[in-house]
């Protein structure tokens, strides 16, 4: 039988080989890369393996050793922990700070600006031009019932409750949650108009619809409560509101010019038919054009026309005095 002596040597000799073995690892899953400084943008598919994960951080120079990624991962207890998605790593990284940055979900944002007075269809082009979502799968998440009839929403479409803003998204993001993230904007900043609640939904989409026929016929500021009070005052006097906006939102294959033929298309749209408001947004609005609808001007202008390159207009009492202004203004403009 082998001595108690022999086996304290073994013993001591195995802890001085696990410190050892364990400090060699140690150090080399906390060491920083030497690929010099810089970043590097690399995409983990979803449903990646392990190895798979490791060996596309190795080739992409973020680690040197796909197989430590791998025994770090496990014993850290985060091989079902990595998450998918577009990741941006410092070429410094060490194989520690690289599983740490997969298991917590830090994929890259990228930030798009959505403008005023887009329809949900230009917003879709926007985001897949942007790399953010496919545009049909987009559209579909603005039609999406359930999302729809979890904001009480009288319609059939998002149309107008896409909230223009900057957005920070991930790569990936289903188009659904995007436009969630949309619309649950929309709902905070409508709770800062006047009056600030929104229960009437019915009300409320008069005013969203209202509010894009605004945003879509003038870009100056001080004019949205104008044309905001020509607009009521036609609709009080039982006048067709006649906006030109409409009509193009109407249009299948809009090529830049209205005809005489495009005036009388028979679309619910088209307000130079169809008395009152259409029979919704035609567009997406940003709050200053919902503050106008919400506090209209107190005026009894019935017409406007635009008299600048700046996008300013000429706002009207009577129809004569339209008249005279279309001929200074559009007539002047077409000689140019």
């Amino acid at each position: 039988m082998m001595k108690a002596g022999v086996y304290l040597k073994l013993l001591f000799l195995a802890v001085v080989l696990g410190g050892a073995l364990y400090g060699w690892f140690e150090k080399q899953v906390t060491a920083t890369g030497k690929t010099g400084p810089g970043e590097i943008v690399v995409q983990i598919e979803k449903g990646s393996s392990l190895r798979s994960v490791a060996q596309k951080l190795s080739s992409a120079g973020v680690i040197g050793n796909p197989v430590l990624f791998e025994i770090e991962a496990r014993l850290t207890g985060n091989t079902g922990a990595l998450k998918a998605g577009e990741y941006r790593f410092s070429k410094d990284s060490s194989i520690r700070s690289a599983v740490q940055k997969l298991a917590r979900g830090e994929t890259l944002l990228h930030s798009v600006t959505v403008p005023e007075g887009l329809t949900i269809f230009e917003i879709a082009e926007l985001l897949e031009k942007n790399g953010l979502a496919d545009s049909a799968e987009f559209v579909k998440a603005g039609r999406d019932k359930g999302l729809i009839d979890h904001y009480r929403i009288p319609a059939d479409s998002l149309e107008g409750y896409l909230f223009p803003e900057t957005y920070m998204f991930r790569k990936g993001v289903p188009e659904k949650e995007i436009a969630n993230t949309m619309t649950k904007l929309f709902f905070e900043k409508v709770k800062k108009l006047p009056p600030s609640s929104t229960e009437n939904r019915d009300e409320l989409h008069k005013m969203v619809t209202m509010a894009s026929l605004v945003e879509k016929e003038t870009s100056v500021a001080k004019e949205r409560k104008l044309v905001a009070s020509v607009f009521y005052n036609r609709l009080k006097r039982k006048m067709l509101l006649q906006c030109d906006p409409t009509v193009i939102y109407s249009l299948p294959d809009f090529d830049g010019n209205i005809t005489k033929k495009d005036l009388l298309n028979k679309s619910p749209y088209n307000t130079y038919v169809h008395r009152g408001l259409p029979p919704g947004p035609i567009a997406n609005p940003g709050f200053l054009s919902l503050l106008a609808v919400a506090e209209p001007a107190d005026t009894k202008y019935l017409y406007f026309v635009a008299k600048k390159e700046n996008g300013e207009h000429h706002f009207s009492l009577t129809l004569a005095e339209h008249n005279r202004a279309v001929r200074k203004y559009q007539l002047k403009r077409r000689r140019r």
